[in-house]
């Protein structure tokens, strides 16, 4: 079997495939990759099975070899790669020999790159997923330098192109679709406007459970407490006195903070991506309500 040595680390990297459904009422998040749609993006151009573990990269930085001929794609946040002295580039599926070393550096713009060999990365299966789990600390342990992992067989036909050109990702401000509610309610009118009109900037605590946002005040309209309830990707929770969080693949399952809105699947991708200091407006928008359009 084909193994993958990891040579060195720098933030983070780890295993990530689709994550744990069905979980929540035991208090098990789904985690998963970040960026799904880097992450689909190089499987697909490896030929692999849709939900093969690949490796996710926090801020580049990171080597590692094969020790037999493989075939890799790189796509997310812009890192150079190099391989036997050349660059394959991103979102481009490239074969590597055996003994090839592959080194990922420091991305240009974005945050999280990811790592797709054909036949899928293995690690831990942990209540069916290999994805490490920040919050739960479920599943494959982050890697290290030393690390020797096996590729797998979660394969499919050949990829039919080798490369995709897509958009590159925004760099220093990003507008996201926000749908309001369920708790919009408890916020005053002035809220709700600042929330559509000004800049928010993420702040350096982001993570994989969220991303902190510093902006205007989000003053409510109703005070108290609420209970905990079920908090869904892409909630923006905003505390009593603090800064909104928008809540990405290791969120926790419940929260007690009133919900704002929620960002959709495809812009949560997106803000995977964004590093500290990047801006972000909100396109605010109602729910559709059946039988009222």
């Amino acid at each position: 079997m084909t193994q993958l040595t990891v040579e060195s680390v720098g933030v983070l990297a780890l295993l990530q495939d689709r994550g744990r459904r069905g979980l929540g009422h035991l208090g098990v998040g789904q985690s998963g990759a970040a960026d799904r749609a880097s992450y689909d993006l190089a499987n697909r151009l490896v030929g692999n099975q849709p939900g093969a573990p690949c490796i996710e990269v926090a801020l580049g930085r990171m080597a590692f070899s094969v020790d037999a001929p493989a075939l890799i794609a790189v796509t997310g946040a812009a890192v150079p790669v190099s391989c036997r002295g050349r660059s394959p580039g991103l979102n481009a599926a490239f074969p590597v020999r055996a003994g090839d070393r592959i080194t990922l550096g420091v991305p240009a713009h974005g945050l999280r790159t990811y790592v797709a060999v054909r036949g899928g990365v293995l690690g831990d299966c942990v209540l069916g997923s290999m994805s490490w789990d920040t919050m739960a600390q479920l599943g494959t342990p982050p890697l290290r330098t030393g690390h020797v992992l096996s590729i797998g067989d979660l394969t499919t036909d050949w990829p039919a192109t080798d490369f995709a050109p897509i958009t590159q990702l925004q760099r220093s401000c990003m507008t996201l679709p926000l749908t309001l509610g369920p708790r919009d309610d408890w916020f005053s009118d002035e809220a709700l406007d600042r929330l559509s009109r000004h800049e928010f900037t993420v702040t350096a605590d982001a993570d994989r459970v969220g991303i902190r946002l510093d902006g205007p005040p989000l003053p409510r309209r109703r005070g108290g407490e609420l209970a905990s309830e079920g908090v869904v990707l892409g909630a923006l929770q905003v505390p009593t006195k603090g800064r909104p969080t928008l809540f990405l693949a290791d969120r926790p399952v419940t929260g007690g903070y009133p919900v704002i809105g929620v960002v959709p699947r495809v812009a949560v991708d997106a803000a995977a991506q964004a590093v500290p200091g990047t801006r972000i407006r909100f396109a605010v928008r109602r729910p559709e309500l059946n039988g009222n359009q």
